[in-house]
């Protein structure tokens, strides 16, 4: 008899779970690449743009609105590459993004809170007059 050759299987992500090497590979620069990208753009993006701006209020709001918009665009994408990630069961690489996705939401959570305090009237007085 003739032996007949199967199918190749076909591998779909979730089938199996990714190797540890693998899976390795990819978180350790991600989360570094991640991070680095979030500490730089705190400090080049934002700071520089507020010490460029020399005290001129406008600017300064300008950069903090852009930073605030920055750093939700950094979560969002962080936690799309941690649902790739759980999707080809890769969980060091889930590990590191959801870590990321944690310190880039206390940073956005910080903006934010710096954001409101700045831009809160301090006494509560909502009149503008000369009592106020």
């Amino acid at each position: 008899m003739t032996d007949t050759l199967s199918a190749p299987e076909r591998r779909l992500p979730w089938s199996r779970r990714t190797r540890l090497g693998v899976d390795l590979a990819f978180a350790i620069p991600l989360l570094l690449l991640e991070t680095a990208w979030l500490v730089l753009d705190w400090i080049y993006g934002f700071g520089l743009e507020v010490w460029a701006a020399q005290g001129d209020r406008a600017r300064i709001d300008a950069a903090g609105l852009a930073h605030i918009g920055r750093l939700r665009t950094l979560l969002i994408v962080v936690l799309v590459l941690a649902v790739v990630a759980v999707i080809f069961r890769a969980r060091w690489t889930v590990v590191a993004h959801l870590l990321v996705a944690l310190l880039v939401g206390g940073s956005l959570t910080t903006a934010r809170h710096e954001w409101d305090h700045s831009h809160s009237p301090s006494s509560g007085c909502v009149r503008y007059s000369a009592n106020c």
